[in-house]
């Protein structure tokens, strides 16, 4: 065996990750329920000595996990989660240390393409509903020419949803998030870029509405193909 092999990748852990460690641990050991309030960013930047920008990054990426709601006038209240599925899925996160990001993309087009297939045949009417009202909130982003990269990504986890695999779904939601620090940061979603997606949101719920697995499929699959040319060059 080489010496080489005997040594250990060193974990770093940033600010965001301790702080999403610290809630996390809360909640499983019961100190923070559902339906309890978070201190203020103030106070928990004072509490845990860092600057309020990591608080609001650990509070925005466990919002996206769904863990986590910001309330006008109420603040941020922890959701009504399972606890256990959650501790999983913390654990899974955490293992996942500066992935590159075609790894990343690769991964989101396969579940992505299979995930539609699903959604076309197994979407229901609440679905279809749910479906409506993340590309209606996408597409008036778009008209507006402001940043749509939430608004895309529960598009897409919607579809998720409506694939009924729970499975698929909590990978998308392990992955998505670095995906979209990446994106924001290499300015992926341009303005042209976001309007041309409306068009071809638009073109894969009417897929799913058609029940059609196969063209739903196949638009997913050339939906994403930018993007994943992008992080080919990224290599």
């Amino acid at each position: 065996m080489d010496l080489l092999d005997n040594f250990k990748t060193i974990e770093v852990v940033t600010p965001v990750d301790k702080i999403i460690r610290q809630i996390r641990g809360l909640i499983v050991s019961g100190y923070l329920n559902p339906g309890d309030k978070l201190p203020s960013e103030r106070k928990l930047s004072e509490k845990l000595g860092v600057g309020r920008t990591y608080i609001r990054d650990a509070i925005k990426k466990l919002e996206f996990f769904g863990v986590l709601t910001t309330l006008p006038q109420s603040g941020v209240i922890v959701n009504g989660i399972d606890i256990s599925a959650m501790e999983g899925l913390f654990s899974n996160i955490m293992k996942i240390e500066r992935p590159d990001f075609f790894s990343l993309v690769e991964t989101r087009v396969t579940m992505e393409v299979f995930s539609m297939r699903c959604a076309a045949e197994r979407r229901t009417e609440d679905d279809l509903i749910e479906l409506e009202k993340a590309l209606e909130a996408y597409e008036e982003k778009a008209k507006k020419h402001l940043p749509a990269e939430n608004e895309d990504f529960l598009f897409h986890l919607k579809i998720a949803e409506a694939g009924h695999n729970a499975v698929i779904k909590a990978m998308m939601l392990i992955i998505l998030p670095d995906i979209l620090a990446i994106y924001r940061q290499e300015h992926v979603c341009q303005k042209d870029v976001t309007e041309g997606n409306s068009n071809e949101h638009r073109d894969i719920l009417n897929a799913i509405k058609e029940q059609d697995g196969e063209k739903a499929a196949l638009l997913m699959e050339n939906h994403l193909q930018n993007v994943l040319d992008f992080s080919k060059r990224m290599l």
